[in-house]
């Protein structure tokens, strides 16, 4: 097998990978990368490095299960890397990799349109749900 060039393996990935057909893996990778918790633990990382317990703090309502699964994901996803310090207590703390920085512009935006919108968003409910009354 010859190998290729990087450019040549983007071309191939985008023959590859189609959201729009159902056996495509990117469809899993748009579902975790657009649950809440994905969307603001990446968010809160772009402020540095954070412990699982500050970011426990930053993320209010998150469980501590479910902080775990997330991270450990986006560890898996090579978005987050893990970095434990050998000390009494270990210290483990949690980074964007470069792959994960270059998600976080889209993650951002997403997450600001959300807060900037959701009064409009209520609104809308608000109207759909008194004309369904009628």
């Amino acid at each position: 097998m010859h190998p290729r060039s990087a450019a040549a393996r983007r071309q191939q990935a985008k023959r590859d990978f189609d959201a729009y057909l159902a056996r495509c893996p990117s469809r899993l990778l748009l579902d975790r990368i657009s649950n809440k918790w994905v969307v603001l633990v990446l968010c809160a990382l772009d402020e540095g490095p954070l412990r699982h317990s500050e970011l426990a703090r930053r993320l209010a309502g998150v469980s501590q299960k479910m902080l775990t699964q997330t991270l450990r994901t986006l560890e898996r996803d090579g978005l987050v890397d893990r970095t434990v310090t050998p000390s009494v207590p270990v210290r483990v703390d949690y980074e964007l990799t470069v792959l994960g920085r270059s998600l976080l512009g889209p993650v951002q935006a997403f997450k600001l349109w959300a807060e900037e919108r959701m009064a409009d968003v209520l609104e809308a409910r608000e109207a759909y749900d008194e004309a369904e009354s009628r």
